[in-house]
Protein backbone atom coordinates (compact mmCIF):
# COMPACT_ATOMS: atom_id res chain seq x y z
CA UNK A 1 0.00 0.00 0.00
CA UNK A 2 2.99 2.55 1.21
CA UNK A 3 4.48 1.43 -2.49
CA UNK A 4 1.12 2.31 -4.18
CA UNK A 5 0.73 6.18 -2.44
CA UNK A 6 4.13 6.77 -3.32
CA UNK A 7 3.91 6.19 -6.75
CA UNK A 8 0.22 8.62 -6.95
CA UNK A 9 2.40 11.13 -5.04
CA UNK A 10 5.03 10.79 -7.42
CA UNK A 11 3.14 10.92 -10.47
CA UNK A 12 -0.50 11.94 -9.64
CA UNK A 13 -1.11 13.38 -13.53
CA UNK A 14 0.22 10.20 -14.76
CA UNK A 15 -1.98 8.06 -12.54
CA UNK A 16 -4.88 10.10 -12.56
CA UNK A 17 -4.85 9.84 -16.84
CA UNK A 18 -4.15 6.54 -16.83
CA UNK A 19 -7.92 6.04 -14.56
CA UNK A 20 -9.72 8.15 -16.56
CA UNK A 21 -8.69 5.97 -19.67
CA UNK A 22 -9.66 2.86 -17.47
CA UNK A 23 -13.36 4.68 -16.81
CA UNK A 24 -14.18 6.68 -20.41
CA UNK A 25 -12.97 2.92 -21.93
CA UNK A 26 -15.22 0.97 -19.54
CA UNK A 27 -18.31 3.42 -19.78
CA UNK A 28 -21.34 2.27 -21.06
CA UNK A 29 -22.39 5.49 -22.07
CA UNK A 30 -21.59 8.38 -24.16
CA UNK A 31 -23.02 11.17 -25.23
CA UNK A 32 -23.33 12.49 -29.26
CA UNK A 33 -20.64 15.39 -30.15
CA UNK A 34 -20.98 17.37 -33.52
CA UNK A 35 -17.40 15.43 -33.86
CA UNK A 36 -19.47 11.63 -34.19
CA UNK A 37 -19.34 12.40 -37.93
CA UNK A 38 -15.38 13.26 -38.77
CA UNK A 39 -14.13 9.95 -40.09
CA UNK A 40 -11.91 7.85 -38.15
CA UNK A 41 -12.60 10.46 -34.83
CA UNK A 42 -12.50 6.97 -32.72
CA UNK A 43 -9.10 6.19 -33.30
CA UNK A 44 -8.01 9.92 -33.58
CA UNK A 45 -9.25 10.38 -29.96
CA UNK A 46 -7.55 7.62 -29.08
CA UNK A 47 -4.77 8.07 -30.29
CA UNK A 48 -4.41 11.19 -28.34
CA UNK A 49 -5.21 9.54 -25.40
CA UNK A 50 -2.97 7.59 -24.80
CA UNK A 51 -0.17 9.71 -26.89
CA UNK A 52 -1.02 12.41 -24.02
CA UNK A 53 -1.07 9.93 -21.19
CA UNK A 54 2.36 8.58 -22.34
CA UNK A 55 4.23 12.00 -22.52
CA UNK A 56 2.80 12.95 -19.14
CA UNK A 57 4.59 9.85 -17.83
CA UNK A 58 7.86 10.98 -19.40
CA UNK A 59 7.30 14.64 -18.12
CA UNK A 60 6.70 13.13 -14.84
CA UNK A 61 9.51 10.86 -14.72
CA UNK A 62 12.24 13.24 -16.27
CA UNK A 63 10.82 15.55 -13.79
CA UNK A 64 11.35 13.02 -11.02
CA UNK A 65 14.37 11.44 -12.02
CA UNK A 66 18.22 12.39 -11.89
CA UNK A 67 19.52 9.39 -13.77
CA UNK A 68 17.12 7.74 -16.58
CA UNK A 69 16.63 4.33 -16.84
CA UNK A 70 15.91 3.26 -20.09
CA UNK A 71 14.39 -0.04 -19.14
CA UNK A 72 12.08 1.40 -16.95
CA UNK A 73 11.11 3.86 -19.49
CA UNK A 74 10.86 0.74 -21.90
CA UNK A 75 8.51 -0.79 -19.59
CA UNK A 76 6.42 1.81 -17.99
CA UNK A 77 6.35 4.59 -21.17
CA UNK A 78 6.27 2.23 -23.54
CA UNK A 79 5.28 -1.55 -22.90
CA UNK A 80 2.83 -1.03 -20.19
CA UNK A 81 0.44 0.96 -21.87
CA UNK A 82 0.58 -0.92 -24.84
CA UNK A 83 -0.29 -4.06 -22.77
CA UNK A 84 -3.01 -1.88 -20.50
CA UNK A 85 -4.89 -0.89 -24.08
CA UNK A 86 -5.22 -4.80 -25.26
CA UNK A 87 -6.34 -5.43 -21.85
CA UNK A 88 -9.25 -2.80 -22.24
CA UNK A 89 -10.15 -3.57 -25.43
CA UNK A 90 -10.01 -7.86 -24.55
CA UNK A 91 -12.29 -6.89 -21.36
CA UNK A 92 -14.50 -4.66 -24.05
CA UNK A 93 -14.89 -6.53 -25.79
CA UNK A 94 -15.88 -10.12 -23.46
CA UNK A 95 -17.18 -8.51 -20.29
CA UNK A 96 -18.99 -5.43 -21.15
CA UNK A 97 -22.66 -5.45 -23.67
CA UNK A 98 -22.31 -2.12 -24.40
CA UNK A 99 -18.86 -1.72 -25.96
CA UNK A 100 -16.53 -3.51 -28.60
CA UNK A 101 -12.74 -4.26 -28.79
CA UNK A 102 -11.29 -3.34 -31.89
CA UNK A 103 -7.93 -3.85 -33.21
CA UNK A 104 -7.86 -0.57 -34.81
CA UNK A 105 -8.42 0.86 -31.42
CA UNK A 106 -5.48 -1.22 -30.31
CA UNK A 107 -3.33 0.39 -33.61
CA UNK A 108 -4.15 3.77 -33.14
CA UNK A 109 -3.23 2.97 -29.11
CA UNK A 110 -0.08 1.70 -29.76
CA UNK A 111 0.55 4.31 -32.24
CA UNK A 112 0.36 7.10 -30.06
CA UNK A 113 2.39 5.76 -27.43
CA UNK A 114 4.72 5.36 -29.56
CA UNK A 115 4.83 8.52 -30.76
CA UNK A 116 5.07 10.15 -27.12
CA UNK A 117 7.91 7.98 -26.76
CA UNK A 118 9.69 9.02 -29.58
CA UNK A 119 9.28 12.79 -28.25
CA UNK A 120 9.47 11.65 -24.81
CA UNK A 121 13.19 10.10 -26.02
CA UNK A 122 13.93 14.09 -27.96
CA UNK A 123 13.21 15.45 -24.17
CA UNK A 124 15.62 13.11 -22.39
CA UNK A 125 18.14 13.65 -24.61
CA UNK A 126 17.69 17.71 -24.27
CA UNK A 127 18.00 17.20 -20.27
CA UNK A 128 20.58 15.41 -20.90
CA UNK A 129 22.10 17.62 -23.10
CA UNK A 130 21.17 20.47 -21.09
CA UNK A 131 22.75 19.37 -18.12
CA UNK A 132 26.28 19.23 -19.79
CA UNK A 133 28.77 21.80 -19.25
CA UNK A 134 30.30 21.37 -22.44
CA UNK A 135 28.54 22.23 -25.58
CA UNK A 136 31.91 22.78 -27.37
CA UNK A 137 30.38 20.40 -30.91
CA UNK A 138 27.58 22.57 -31.20
CA UNK A 139 30.12 25.67 -32.16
Amino acid sequence: MRKLIQIVRKYPFSVLCITLIWILSLTPFFPETPFDNVEFIDKWTHLVMYGGTCIVIWIEYLRKHTVIHKGKLFLFAWLAPILMSGIIELLQEYCTTTRSGEWLDLVANSTGVTLAALLGMLLAYFKVFNKNPRHDTLR
